[in-house]
């Protein structure tokens, strides 16, 4: 049934290996796996040529764990804040944690590192000691109804994927305990040991490493339920000896304050500190040459290193200056929408990028009378994934799970084989091609180019209230037909902002994505403003260039035209009374424009041109009742844009690619290689062109060629037409 054969991974295991050959012939598959939890079969290779085998370099050596628990990995954490009402305070350092994941380390190494501080004043506070017969940190003499943290190092107890995979599926097995490798005895023994498990499995020619050294920040409450999440976090690589190793080689103390930031654990939302970034470039670096080992080994045992994004990926920096160096050969990652398939396809230093798409084949799933949602989670994970496909495909996809639950949904299956033909025919187009890009987009914040893709995410892909508005935003940006950088503030200094079109500036007051005390740097404000003068292009969403200073909030307000009204300057009078609605950029966008979240206040200054507002129903009056949601508005011989927030949907995406053509100033390239209707995408590929239908219903568009040409077509639910230029 299959038109083309490859590029596609399926699951098995040792129970269902007549049913996965039965699945791999339809699908087309040329590579099988195992999962976690499961054994491949004793013969893989005659379902596939290439088989995948999980590895875990810091787990599952239970003996190994059992008699080394001197080097078991560790965390920096801080107790809640605690009010004192008497000059003596007893803090017990477990009462928001779970006893089955984490226990403090009362080791003298690791009492050093402690560190009380009281949180009114803000100063470290030095009368404390440790009773660890009762877990507890006594402070003496402190200040009554003053607030205080105790932050400590704390042992992991219970690997947090392991256990969420353990609690989900009803496992019954050891707790998979982490060790450290920064340990000299555990570094030697996970390079023995993989050598070891190369020579106990002679099938399997690609290592799936699952992933490296340390775990992404994952620490749960006392009730087993998350407590802090950050996938970019690296408060889990961290022990009493590396802080020790870091005062040698950087000269200074890494306290415990650097690492829990009052709680706030540096989470990516926060503009990184040159102690963070000192911290992140020496676990880089250390990870950096522990892996290099492990692929040598891969190599030297004629098998292929995969790493796969996730779990403990921390050090591993996939847009890192050091990735190339690790020598890998592929890398692979959970598909959530278009930005993790750009997340994925835009890496380099790997010969192949791989997605592994959903539902994962769980019995969270995959139960009696699900498979129509089933079918229907599969359908909006390709089509989301499948725009950015369209632009820089990966080189495979598979799936994971339980292949055996997934074979009991026929519907769900076809599916699939249908979804795996599609992807192996858009590969062969567009990596013999060159997709048309019409502009040239960097998106400006505190990480840049480290965080490509990434930007707004906490946990992934998953979806949070205060981030929906700006990941709209990259998911948008996945499928245009645009050539995306992301660029932080040195490189404006470096003066790269002449490489692109136009610049995008996302993101709450304060945060890494906005930007916070950078545009107080008069250097980054002049540079922007003279590229925009000069012909430039800048799109502010959400709170850009936001500084409370020098009597503005938006300290690019000349540049965009709007400014926040914060509550300090409400004697100033804004007369927005008056929207103008006609415009390039609204032209084709048809239902009403969802802000997500959005942002109040904002008012337009002299000269802006609001595109839409809205009023109180409170106050009837001709003077600052009007609330700007969208604006545009020229600086010399360069334009911005405005909007309030930008979820992503068919029709915010086209207003995002419309309002990059305006501000670019190439409005003369609109209607080419375009489609009238927002359900629907076009792309040129120099000899043909490709017209997508992101939708599951029947879609009408008009279709315009690159030398602006129109024809009506139809197109049947989520069919991509193709047609020869």
């Amino acid at each position: 049934m299959n038109q083309r054969k490859g590029r596609i991974t399926i699951p098995t295991d040792e129970n269902y290996v007549e049913g996965t050959k039965r699945i791999a012939d339809l699908w087309g598959a040329d590579a099988v796996r195992d999962c976690d939890g499961v054994k491949l079969p004793k013969n893989p290779k005659e379902i596939a040529d290439k088989v995948y085998n999980v590895y875990f370099v810091d787990r599952g050596n239970h003996e190994w764990a059992a008699n080394n628990p001197d080097e078991w990995q560790h965390m920096f954490v801080m107790t809640p804040f605690i009010t004192a009402t008497e000059e003596k305070l007893s803090v017990h350092l477990m009462d928001s944690f779970f006893d089955q994941q984490v226990k403090p380390d009362f080791s003298p190494e690791a009492v050093k590192h402690i560190e009380v501080i009281d949180r009114t004043t803000g100063e470290v506070h030095t009368d404390w000691v440790v009773d660890a017969e009762i877990g507890n940190v006594i402070l003496n003499n402190v200040q009554p109804f003053h607030q205080y943290t105790v932050a400590f190092l704390m042992i992991s107890l219970w690997h947090p994927v392991h256990m969420y995979n353990y609690i989900t599926n009803n496992w019954n097995e050891p707790h998979h305990i982490m060790y450290d490798p920064y340990y000299p005895k555990t570094r030697k023994f996970i390079r023995e040991n993989l050598q070891r498990w190369c020579e106990a499995n002679p099938e399997s020619n690609v290592v799936r490493f699952t992933t490296f050294l340390y775990m992404f920040t994952l620490v749960y409450n006392e009730l087993g339920k998350e407590r802090n999440v950050d996938w970019f976090g690296y408060n889990m690589a961290v022990s009493p000896r590396m802080l020790d190793d870091f005062e040698k080689e950087y000269g200074y103390k890494m306290r415990a304050e650097y690492l829990v930031d009052a709680g706030r654990y540096n989470q990516t939302h926060r503009i990184p500190t040159k102690q963070y970034k000192d911290w992140m470039e020496f676990i880089q670096n250390f990870v950096t040459e522990t892996v290099k080992e492990l692929v040598e080994i891969t190599h030297k045992n004629g098998k292929e290193a995969m790493m796969f994004l996730g779990d403990c990926w921390i050090g591993a920096e996939i847009f890192g200056v050091r990735y190339k160096e690790l020598g890998l050969d592929a890398l692979v990652g959970s598909v959530g929408g278009g930005v993790t398939v750009r997340m994925l396809s835009d890496v380099e230093g790997v010969k192949y990028k791989e997605g592994r798409f959903l539902p994962y084949f769980f019995p969270d799933t995959f139960f009696e009378g699900n498979e129509d949602n089933a079918v229907a989670e599969l359908n909006h994970n390709w089509i989301t994934a499948r725009r950015a496909m369209m632009r820089n495909p990966l080189d495979r996809i598979g799936f994971g799970g339980y292949l055996e639950l997934a074979a009991k949904f026929p519907k769900f299956i076809n599916r699939v084989a249908d979804i795996c033909d599609e992807f192996r025919y858009i590969y062969d187009t567009v990596k013999t091609q060159t997709p048309k890009d019409f502009a040239r987009v960097a998106v400006l914040n505190a990480w840049g180019k480290l965080r490509s893709w990434m930007c707004n995410m906490t946990a992934h892909e998953l979806w949070y209230q205060q981030s929906y508005s700006y990941q709209g935003i990259y998911e948008s940006l996945s499928g245009l037909p645009v050539k995306v950088s992301f660029i932080n503030f040195d490189d404006v200094k470096a003066g790269k902002l002449d490489e692109f079109d136009v610049i995008i500036n996302a993101g709450d007051a304060a945060t890494a994505w906005s930007g916070g005390e950078f545009w107080a740097d008069t250097e980054i404000v002049t540079a922007i403003r003279k590229f925009v003068y000069n012909g430039g292009g800048f799109i502010g969403v959400g709170e850009p260039t936001a500084l409370q200073r020098e009597g503005k909030f938006f300290q690019l307000s000349d540049v965009l035209g709007v400014d926040k009204e914060c509550g300090i300057t409400l004697g100033e009078d804004k007369y927005n009374i008056y929207a103008n609605p006609e415009h390039f950029i609204l032209e084709g966008i048809k239902s009403p424009i969802d802000y997500g979240e959005d942002k109040k206040n904002i008012f337009a200054l002299k000269g802006a041109n609001v595109l839409d507002i809205v009023y109180s129903e409170r106050f009837k009056r001709n003077y600052n009742v009007g609330e700007v949601k969208m604006a545009t508005n020229t600086y010399g011989k360069g334009r911005s844009f405005y909007i309030t927030g930008l979820p992503y949907s068919a029709e915010n995406a086209k207003l995002l690619y419309r309002a990059i053509l305006w501000t670019a100033g190439k409005e003369n390239m609109d209607k080419k290689s375009y489609c009238s209707n927002s359900l629907t995408e076009a792309h040129f590929y120099g000899d043909r062109y490709a017209i997508t239908n992101n939708t599951s219903v029947e879609q009408m568009t008009v279709f315009y060629d690159m030398d602006g040409n129109a024809q009506e077509l139809t197109l049947k639910p989520y069919e991509i037409k193709w047609i020869q230029k």
